[in-house]
């Protein structure tokens, strides 16, 4: 007897589903293999998607039972509709499977040749925007195709975040998505007095705890959710690759950013984490870094 295929549509969550994938799986079939593949990523997916709806902050006026209810049953949809595609998880899973279940052939190839994406990018949950080659209508919307001048950013300074990430672990995409944010994607960088480059990518204040150049200008801040302009100081460095080196210090030892450098697991994390940590004063913060570093993402995938 023949095991009905699962639903294309279904999540081996479902206890119909999940009889299906077993019945498959008994057959050491190459269809069997990419469909338990595609099911693992799915699950995967799901999991990742309820840690960053957590991470969202919420106000509590408009949830309900139903409403989670409701949202569940659409990100176990989107889990489903994100798996499976061509460079995603699924193909390295089935690939490895492949290979334990048929030990008869050629020894198998070590990981990291076999791999399409780097170590360190499997060994934390890979953020949304590089699982999706083609987002969803509702993902898309919040992920506005990146302009020319965001590719040029991000390619100029690849390698200087890409250095930092080695040395800091904050993923190199993190990084480049709040520099691009922070200066408008290199339009509107910090200036010196006499008009040179503070090369200060990340906006960070000079404290009394700053010993080297300064930079003054005048800056939007917000008082009590009101923008006010005013002038602040602001580090200077010698490079742009300083300043990845610092804003990497300022994240992973300072007191105040503790809780930030353990969520790079998920972009909304990581910039809510910002936000509460008071990186900035934009009530909004959270929200448009989380834009930006996506982009950042999709960039980076579309350049490897």
């Amino acid at each position: 007897m023949t095991a009905s295929p699962i639903n294309s549509n279904a999540l081996a969550a479902d206890g119909r589903s999940l009889n299906a994938l077993k019945l498959q799986a008994g057959q050491n079939t190459p269809a069997s293999i990419k469909e338990a593949a595609r099911q693992f990523e799915s699950l995967f997916m799901r999991e990742l998607i309820k840690s960053m709806r957590e991470a969202t902050l919420k106000s509590g006026m408009l949830e309900s039972p139903g409403g989670d209810l409701g949202q569940d049953m659409l990100d176990q949809q989107l889990a489903v509709q994100m798996s499976g595609m061509p460079g995603g998880l699924s193909e390295l899973i089935a690939r490895q499977l492949s290979q334990q279940m048929a030990p008869q052939q050629a020894a198998p190839v070590p990981l990291a040749q076999r791999q399409t994406r780097p170590t360190a990018e499997l060994a934390v949950p890979v953020p949304l925007a590089q699982h999706q080659t083609r987002p969803t209508a509702e993902l898309a919307a919040s992920l506005p195709r990146p302009a020319a001048n965001q590719a040029e950013f991000v390619a100029r300074h690849s390698a200087a975040a890409a250095q930092v990430e080695r040395t800091s672990g904050i993923p190199s995409g993190f990084m480049l998505g709040q520099a691009g944010h922070e200066t408008g994607w290199g339009k509107h960088q910090i200036k010196m007095p006499g008009g040179s480059n503070s090369f200060n990518l990340f906006g960070i204040k000079a404290g009394a705890g700053w010993s080297g150049k300064v930079a003054e200008v005048t800056t939007t801040e917000f008082v009590n959710g009101a923008p006010q302009k005013m002038v602040a100081k602001f580090r200077a460095y010698a490079s742009f690759e300083e300043s990845f080196k610092d804003y990497a210090r300022l994240i992973t030892r300072s007191p105040r950013y503790a809780q930030v450098s353990q969520q790079t697991g998920s972009v909304q994390a990581f910039a809510s984490s910002l936000q509460r940590a008071g990186y900035a004063t934009d009530p909004d913060y959270a929200a448009k870094l989380s834009r930006a570093i996506n982009q950042t993402l999709q960039l980076q995938r579309a350049q490897a």
